[in-house]
This record gives structure tokens, C-alpha cells and sequence, in this order.
């Protein structure tokens, strides 16, 4: 596979492996990233790294958000396939250069479907979707590409 090119969704998939992973030696998140990352089935291409620095750079603010939109729950409840989806989807709409909110938010919906409970993915698409719509329409407000007069 060292010739072939990696999908997005491969990618995403991946960094989504080595996340979750990583919640189970949450002392050593690094390690069990980079452990994860040599195995022979998940490959980390450029952007499933990138995915999982903005993650790992953002993660206070991450999880600070999530827990904003969780009405009567703790961030310690949430299934850990749920939590981890959700983490790197805001990482991808809120820290990603490429700014397309509601495909981080499908990406992560079909993770959740993949390798979470029955359901779950329903609320991983709400908080998902609430808090892209809360998101100002240009991303980032230090983008220099929006027209100012």
C-alpha cells in the first residue's frame, strides 16, 4: 500500500484509530499514537497527522466546546468511539485549512455508524451540526482571503 495514495477518508479513518487508541494511555497520548501509526493497517499520510496535531494542539478548546452543547452530561460519559469522532472532526472544521464543516461532520457520523453503538451517531451529528452553525460563515477570522474594504 506504500504506492498507493491514501483517501481522505482513509485518513480521517486512520487518525481515528490511533485517537482512540490513545484514549486508553491518556498519560501518553504520543506513544500510543506513534504505535498505532506503525502497524501495518493504519496508515498516517500528512493529513491524518495534521488531523491528529490540531487535535492533540486544540484539545482543551475541543473538549471545552463539546462540553458546552452536552445538556445534563459529563464529557466522561460519552462512549469513547463518540468522543474521539467528535474531537477530530472539530479539529478538522475549526483547525483544518480546508474549512468544509459538514464533511468532517459526515466522516464523522460514518465513523460513529462504523465502530460505535446502534444510535450514537444521532448525537454526534447534533452537537456536530449545532456547533457549525454557530461557527462564523468565513472560519478563521485571521484568514486574510476575505474581501475588506
Amino acid at each position: 500500500m506504500e504506492g498507493n495514495a491514501v483517501t481522505r477518508r482513509e485518513a480521517r479513518e486512520s487518525a481515528f484509530l490511533a485517537a482512540f487508541s490513545a484514549t486508553f494511555q491518556p498519560e501518553q497520548p504520543q506513544e500510543a499514537i506513534r504505535d498505532c501509526g506503525e502497524m501495518q493497517e493504519v496508515v498516517q499520510d500528512a493529513f491524518a497527522v495534521q488531523l491528529l496535531q490540531a487535535m492533540n494542539q486544540h484539545a482543551e478548546e475541543i473538549d471545552a466546546l463539546i462540553t458546552a452543547h452536552l445538556k445534563g452530561w459529563a464529557l466522561s460519559r460519552l462512549p469513547r468511539v463518540s468522543l474521539t469522532a467528535m474531537r477530530l472532526a472539530l479539529a478538522e472544521m475549526l483547525y483544518g485549512s480546508e474549512k468544509k464543516p459538514a464533511v468532517a461532520i459526515n466522516e464523522a457520523v460514518e465513523l460513529v455508524k462504523k465502530y460505535g453503538a446502534e444510535n450514537d451517531y444521532q448525537f454526534v451529528n447534533g452537537l456536530l451540526g449545532t456547533v457549525a452553525r454557530e461557527q462564523p460563515e468565513a472560519g478563521d477570522p485571521t484568514a486574510s482571503d476575505s474581501a475588506t474594504c
